[in-house]
């Protein structure tokens, strides 16, 4: 829930979606911003929630959405008119570091929305994101992992809430060799296809 009293028709309208998904889970583990970004803060989501996939955790992001009331002039999309998912394989890290591993991805999902604040730019099904990083994503920064696709998350539906639209854009994550052979949308429908889930696993081998 969110975390104020107002009225938040847009936070209630992506619980509702998620827990459509995962009955049950009306308290999902979550982190919380500290300090805005409208208060200067360095975070520009209001928080990210973690719902458990059985075999993955799902995240998904609150704040690239009007959560709270219609401020932009676009009737047709709410806000950027996209949240950011990201779902982990379960136990493709030392266990003791899990914490630090959902921290991680938190801080992922948090620089990624930055981009979109800071620049404007609007991630959508079949891109990529290749920043040209050779460390692992991974807490230990050890995995082949480095940068991402972007796909419509197959697990929850787009939302047509009274704000206006919101798509659920799933990052996961690839290999910089593969990462280097794309060049168009095709490509990455095609290596998404290869791929074969949509679940992020640090351990995985590169396909290329």
């Amino acid at each position: 829930m969110a975390d104020n009293n107002d009225r938040a028709p847009g936070w209630d309208a992506i619980e509702a979606e998620f827990l459509r998904v995962y009955p049950g889970q009306t308290d999902p583990k979550h982190y919380g911003t500290v300090i805005s970004w409208d208060l200067g803060g360095d975070d520009p989501l209001d928080g990210i929630s973690i719902y458990d996939g059985g075999d993955h955790w799902h995240f998904v992001s609150f704040g690239l959405t009007e959560l709270y009331e219609k401020e932009s002039e676009n009737p047709k999309y709410s806000g950027f008119g996209f949240e950011l998912t990201f779902k982990l394989k379960k136990g493709c890290y030392d266990p003791d570091n899990e914490e630090n591993e959902l921290k991680c991805v938190v801080g992922i999902l948090q620089q990624v929305a930055k981009i979109t604040f800071t620049n404007g730019d609007i991630f959508q099904n079949n891109e990529y994101i290749y920043t040209g990083q050779t460390a692992g994503i991974d807490y230990e920064q050890k995995s082949a992992i480095t940068g991402f696709i972007c796909i419509s998350d197959p697990t929850v539906n787009t939302l047509d809430t009274e704000h206006g639209i919101v798509e659920f854009i799933e990052l996961i994550g690839m290999t910089d060799a593969e990462l280097k052979t794309l060049h168009s949308r095709d490509d990455v429908a095609d290596i998404y296809k290869r791929l074969g889930s949509d679940v992020t696993d640090y351990n995985r081998s590169s396909l290329v």
